[in-house]
């Protein structure tokens, strides 16, 4: 089963765990609904869809409300430390959550304490915090974009808002800051690193790049690196080979955007709803190729 970390942008969204649905163009959580528009509402949104076409358990999540003050995410981090382990989990996705280094390696201890070790995939806050510990090897994936690409190649910079100029603007650079995170030992098992183009990448260098199809419109929609990862994530959890399941879900999420037919209007739902479309035509089309 795969299982999400993740914060709610409503500060009185209470602490919570369960599994998730999805109803038109909100999550269902327990007796709440909540709007999928980014962050982890959309991650979520993107892993139920994937599954329903997997025919996969629905995601199970670990929830807390958090504006930015960080109150939720401690709630949600001590009760990771005390729930982690009293579910058979085969997936972890870390989210959006306030970086806390302490907490994080509070996480993770419980996480190495599991009968079953999970596959950890970290995106945003935690895999800021993953970074900050000097606990990145520990994760089989992180999902960043170029700028959080930036600041697991940048060695010295303690916290994101430090990374230092020079590496900020090395964005059209790609390769050499996936090798620099992994010569300085900030590089979890594998990357998939989202942006213009999209990179599958190890210790061994760069595995694959996905540039099709091109959506312009995307690139200023907020949540669609989200909804990579949720489709990364349920891929995984349905057993498929990690790099393999980062370069299926670069593609899924590509081609869901290429149905929705985005304008600069466009919310990132309504490329979800074509998630299960797009999921089924790429897995055809490597069935194909692989028979």
């Amino acid at each position: 089963m795969l299982a999400v970390v993740g914060t709610i942008p409503e500060e009185d969204f209470p602490l919570w765990e369960g599994q998730v649905r999805l109803e038109d163009d909100r999550i269902v959580v327990g007796e709440r609904v909540v709007p999928v528009n980014r962050g982890t509402p959309a991650l979520l949104g993107a892993a139920v869809m994937t599954a329903e076409i997997l025919d996969e358990p629905l995601p199970y999540a670990y929830l807390a409300g958090d504006t930015g003050l960080g109150r939720g995410s401690r709630h949600l981090y001590e009760h990771l430390v005390g729930r982690l382990g009293q579910i058979d989990l085969q997936v972890i996705a870390f989210h959006y959550l306030m970086p806390d280094v302490d907490w994080h390696n509070r996480v993770l201890f419980a996480v190495e304490e599991m009968e079953q070790r999970p596959i950890l995939i970290a995106d945003a806050g935690f895999m800021y915090a993953a970074k900050m510990s000097g606990q990145a090897e520990s994760y089989d994936l992180f999902t960043p974009d170029v700028g959080e690409l930036a600041f697991l190649a940048d060695e010295e910079a303690p916290h994101p808002f430090y990374t230092r100029g020079f590496i900020l603007h090395e964005d059209n650079k790609v390769p050499d800051l996936i090798a620099r995170a992994y010569e300085h030992r900030n590089g979890s098992r594998c990357l998939l690193v989202k942006g213009a183009r999209d990179y599958v990448a190890s210790a061994e260098g760069i595995q694959e790049t996905i540039d099709q199809p091109v959506e312009e419109a995307l690139e200023a929609m907020g949540g669609t690196g989200d909804t990579l990862t949720g489709i990364v994530s349920a891929l995984i959890a349905s057993g498929m080979d990690i790099q393999e399941a980062a370069a299926l879900a670069a593609r899924i999420n590509r081609l869901a955007g290429h149905y929705a037919k985005p304008t600069p209007a466009t919310q990132v739902m309504e490329l979800i709803r074509h998630i299960p479309k797009a999921t089924k035509r790429i897995l055809e089309q490597y069935a194909k190729r692989d028979a």
